[in-house]
């Protein structure tokens, strides 16, 4: 059965690493639904946030075989529930009717949106949550006319209390550093 899954992966920052990552998923045909990238709190280690709808067992595979990489240093795979996530959604709508009646500046303050900008030809609204927050919001928007619609991928954090300082300096133990 499968089930949504997020990756986090800390790895060393070097040219055609995503490459690599994206093949492994692509030979195993699993789609990925958003990806970020991003530093981590660890100096000189990069994080990607993978989504992927998978088996459980299929994303455990997934998740080995990138270890194996030269230049992944740790994969923890997590359920919804064990992590805490956001996205960003930026919505540019026609201005005309935001100045012809405050129906769209109710559905952004209703939505916990905000303006971030207002010229006399459009709005850009920004909303952050998660995907079927956005897309709600997309979806009472779109009787406006978007113009554009934009999402971000997941950037999310752990709830576990170890963090990857704590594998590192066990990594180097291990390797008697």
């Amino acid at each position: 059965m499968k089930k949504e899954f997020t990756l986090s992966l800390f790895t060393e920052n070097h040219i055609g690493l995503l490459n690599q990552i994206t093949i492994i998923f692509t030979r195993r045909q699993i789609n990925i639904e958003s990806l970020t990238a991003s530093e981590s709190a660890v100096k000189g280690v990069h994080m990607l946030t993978i989504v992927v709808n998978t088996s459980p067992e299929l994303v455990e595979k997934v998740a080995k075989q990138l270890e194996k990489l030269v230049d992944v240093l740790k994969v923890f795979v997590h359920n919804v529930d064990e992590i805490i996530y956001q996205e960003i959604a930026l919505y540019k709508v026609q201005t005309h009717e935001l100045m012809t009646s405050n129906k769209i500046e109710h559905i952004v303050r209703s939505n916990n949106a905000r303006f971030l900008e207002i010229t006399p030809e459009y709005a850009v609204i920004e909303k952050t949550g998660h995907k079927k927050e956005t897309a709600d919001l997309l979806k009472k928007l779109d009787e406006f006319g978007v113009l554009q619609f934009v999402r971000s991928g997941r950037v999310a954090i752990t709830k576990q209390i170890k963090e990857l300082i704590s594998y590192l300096k066990e990594m180097d133990a291990a390797n008697g550093h």
